[in-house]
């Protein structure tokens, strides 16, 4: 059984960064995608970016493009979220996801979801 464990949120000022690991278990990686999706309280849940395994081709939306970097450590299984110039509004609850298939950027692809962990910017 697939299993991620995030890790690395916390509070921190606008303008500062913060990076998220998410680290992978219970099955070998080769054809996953991986991503991260947030849910600020009383909104819907967000892409944020999603990466493919083997070929590291990155996407990343819109609302944090230039600021969010999305990388793999594959010989660790581990997926990072760079996330630098932080804005209030990238408060949320962060969750790291996989699947077996190519990228997505919408929820219902992706099967295996981490226990997400928190993000708070303060301005």
């Amino acid at each position: 059984q697939v299993q991620l464990v995030e890790s690395g949120g916390g509070l921190v000022e606008a303008g500062g960064s913060l990076r998220l690991s998410c680290a992978a278990s219970g099955s070998t990686f080769g054809s996953y995608a991986f991503g991260w999706f947030r849910q600020a309280p009383g909104k819907e849940r967000e892409f944020v970016a999603a990466i493919t395994w083997n070929g590291g081709s990155a996407h990343v939306a819109d609302s944090v493009k230039g600021r969010f970097t999305l990388s793999r450590a594959s010989a660790e299984n581990t997926v990072f979220l760079q996330m630098d110039s932080l804005k209030p509004e990238d408060t949320a609850v962060y969750y790291c996801v996989a699947d077996r298939a190519p990228w997505s950027n919408r929820a219902v692809d992706f099967t295996f979801w981490g226990q997400g962990t928190q993000v708070t910017v303060s301005s």
